[in-house]
């Protein structure tokens, strides 16, 4: 049966869901939306990994569509900023491996 983030242990969820939540809450959502395809949070912390690792290739457009979930206008909303993701990723995978 998967796991929901309210399963992770609070160390987890801070590592993670809160830090994901200081960049962007979609940001947040994928992380989410990944704990519903894990079995436990050992799982989830493998697979956090790596989908950090795949968001760190990610140019402008795939930032931007992970971030906003589709194409914003650039005049409606901000594009995101590709250093502040990158940091915001590393500091999560920080946080993991500190687990």
């Amino acid at each position: 049966m998967p796991i929901d983030t309210d399963d992770l242990s609070k160390k987890t969820y801070r590592a993670v869901m809160v830090e994901a939540e200081r960049f962007d809450h979609n940001l947040t959502l994928q992380f989410g939306l990944l704990s519903y395809q894990c079995k436990d949070e050992t799982e989830f912390i493998k697979k956090s990994k790596l989908l950090i690792k795949e968001m760190l290739t990610y140019d402008e457009e795939e930032i931007e569509e992970t971030v906003f979930g589709i194409i914003q206008l650039e005049e409606v909303m901000p594009l995101p900023d590709k250093k502040k993701f990158h940091r915001a990723l590393r500091k999560i995978i920080s946080n993991l491996n500190e687990i």
